[in-house]
């Protein structure tokens, strides 16, 4: 079983941390594996990136599908400036409704252009201190190694977005790439609490 969970949901983290808070912390390179391409996804991989945003998400939780249009007009829009966008579900364990087939078979349909990453033990999720879907935690590479420098909401607004009058994620990358701190740097997610691994 440890192996098939290795190649199903590979997750390396080196140097575990005990963490109060996941914003602005220091974190180790993890590697995820893409459930449409089985290829591993990692931060060594994208270090040229200007950042790497990860969204959690499911394939089951409606407020995952009220954001899928923002996530993939965000990506449209940040990825050819050095951004790099993954999908990251931490609900694979629940069955056929969230396996790897079913979330390569959503993934081309809905024309994700974008990794849609396997948490299979909730790692990365509890590693992160990620509660809810969808969350959004943005990760950059300085001098000191990676770091997580927005955490929270993509906007304040799931049902409708033209009615979003903070766009949380949006601006966290602008700032990024004019080489400044997001402000606010962290915000409250609302969605699915995520179900915890038993």
């Amino acid at each position: 079983m440890g192996r098939s969970i290795l190649f199903f949901g590979k997750l390396i983290l080196l140097g575990w941390m005990g963490l109060a808070d996941a914003l602005g912390q220091r974190i180790s390179n993890i590697e995820l594996t893409d459930a449409v391409s089985g290829e591993n996804f990692s931060w060594e991989q994208h270090r040229s990136a200007k950042g790497v945003v990860l969204i959690f998400s499911s394939i089951t939780c409606p407020f995952s599908k009220l954001y899928e249009d923002r996530i993939t007009a965000l990506n449209d829009e940040f990825s050819p400036l050095g951004v790099v966008f993954a999908l990251v579900n931490p609900h694979v364990f629940l069955g056929t409704s969230e396996s790897q087939e079913t979330m390569a078979r959503v993934a081309k349909e809905r024309g994700y252009a974008m990794p849609y990453l396997m948490d299979t033990q909730q790692s990365l999720a509890t590693y992160l201190q990620v509660t809810k879907i969808p969350e959004a935690v943005v990760i950059t590479q300085g001098p000191t190694g990676y770091a997580v420098v927005y955490k929270g909401a993509i906007d304040n607004n799931p049902q409708s977005p033209e009615s979003a009058q903070m766009k949380y994620l949006e601006n966290a990358l602008t700032n990024l790439l004019a080489r400044k701190s997001p402000s606010p740097a962290s915000t409250r997610a609302v969605g699915c609490n995520i179900r915890q691994l038993r």
